[in-house]
């Protein structure tokens, strides 16, 4: 049985996330961040460009709206297409089925979700087992289960379009995602399950009284529901267990932190010294020890000028959480090339390692961007100190 400090399954500690989210968006439109970002129509370069900075592990989604046009039809060639790229360029990919879009027909609500969703889990593995029978396959079932049942159950930006259900649809989401690990698991019991979470800071406002303390405890604590349906310490009816998590991937930003009710968000820097504010770090430990599993960065990234003061930053806190003996596997650039923003497409964040920068011809190009091409090797440099296995550089 897995331990908590078995060998890492990554190729390389340092991993590249390309966006695939496939998602209604708040105008009802579906996007493609995949073909958006050219990424498809590009995949032997990014592939061959991260490599420069020994990045052969990458997050990759299957778009599950794509490949199931039709309830239990699927078409996995263009996953099939990126398979192969993915072999012939030497980079393990870790793949999404479910990044935030679901078939025209589906929503988390619809009482068909949870047959669906092991449908297409089962078809993936099967289908990923006919071409690479003998490969370490990791899969995340659903990205940010917290994430998109507050935007689609709370803020109606996405499927269902409510308010007020935020967690009717996390429950339902989670009971698709169980039922999903125990269909791969029964077709394969070695592929890892690698979950998505983001990991957050949640305060009470400056001289809170003691209902704004309760308040933002309990908010705080809430980040944690969807893991712990997971492994069944709430929830138990929807047949959650702790053999059930293998790897925890945590998702952290700049406005991770904030003061309850998103009234304010603190600094990353903290620059004041707000009290309040507490080190990534210190976050890490929280999850490792609430759930005693290995952890990975699964997302993170700034836009604009700051990306090299922010990789800097995180990554001097990943290398604390790991001086303190954490698991700690692995650090991925979310997104490694830039992404446009999902509810304006003409939008770009600019927080990738390389940029999308339209030529004067009008075709857009990938550039570079130095000063966070500059501050990710000092990083690495820095992670590669460690006498560890799983951290170290890969060959």
């Amino acid at each position: 049985m897995q331990t908590p400090h078995d060998s890492s399954p990554f190729q390389s500690f340092w991993m590249g996330g390309y966006e695939c989210t496939d998602q209604l968006n708040i105008s009802g439109n579906r996007v493609d961040l995949i073909n958006a970002t050219h990424h498809l129509s590009r995949l032997k370069t990014d592939y061959e460009d991260i490599k420069d900075f020994d990045i052969t592990t990458v997050r990759e989604g299957i778009r599950w709206s794509h490949v199931e046009k039709q309830p239990y039809q699927y078409d996995f060639s263009v996953v099939q297409t990126m398979l192969a790229e993915g072999k012939s360029n030497g980079i393990q990919q870790i793949w999404d089925i479910c990044h935030f879009g679901y078939p025209d027909d589906l929503s988390p609500l619809h009482p068909h979700f949870t047959k669906r969703f092991v449908g297409i889990c089962r078809a993936f593995v099967e289908f990923y087992r006919s071409e690479y029978p003998a490969d370490v396959l990791i899969v995340t079932p659903i990205n940010e289960v917290s994430f998109i049942s507050w935007l689609g159950g709370e803020a109606a930006g996405t499927t269902p379009y409510c308010t007020g259900q935020g967690w009717t649809i996390k429950y339902e989401l989670m009971r698709a995602y169980i039922a999903g690990i125990k269909a791969i698991k029964e077709l394969d019991p070695s592929i890892r399950i690698l979950t998505t979470e983001p990991i957050v800071n949640i305060v009470p406002p400056l001289f809170a009284n003691k209902a704004e303390i309760e308040e933002a405890a309990k908010a705080h604590e809430e980040q944690f529901q969807a893991l712990d349906i997971l492994v069944g310490r709430i929830c138990p009816e929807l047949g959650g267990s702790p053999d059930l998590l293998d790897m925890m991937g945590v998702n952290f930003y700049y406005n991770n932190q904030w003061v309850v009710g998103f009234n304010e968000f603190l600094p990353w820097l903290n620059e004041e010294e707000d009290l309040r504010w507490r080190p990534l770090s210190a976050l890490l430990t929280d999850a490792y020890n609430r759930y005693n599993k290995p952890i990975v960065l699964t997302e993170t990234s700034h836009p604009k000028e700051d990306r090299p003061l922010w990789i800097d930053f995180v990554t001097n806190e990943c290398f604390k959480a790991i001086q303190q003996g954490i698991p700690f596997w692995g650090i991925c650039l979310y997104p490694i090339i830039d992404r446009p923003d999902w509810d304006n497409l003409t939008y770009w964040h600019q927080s990738g390692l390389w940029d999308e920068v339209q030529h004067v011809s009008g075709t857009t190009v990938r550039l570079l961007n130095e000063p966070y091409a500059n501050a990710l090797r000092k990083s690495q440099r820095l992670i590669y100190q460690i006498d560890n296995p799983s951290n170290r550089r890969s060959h």
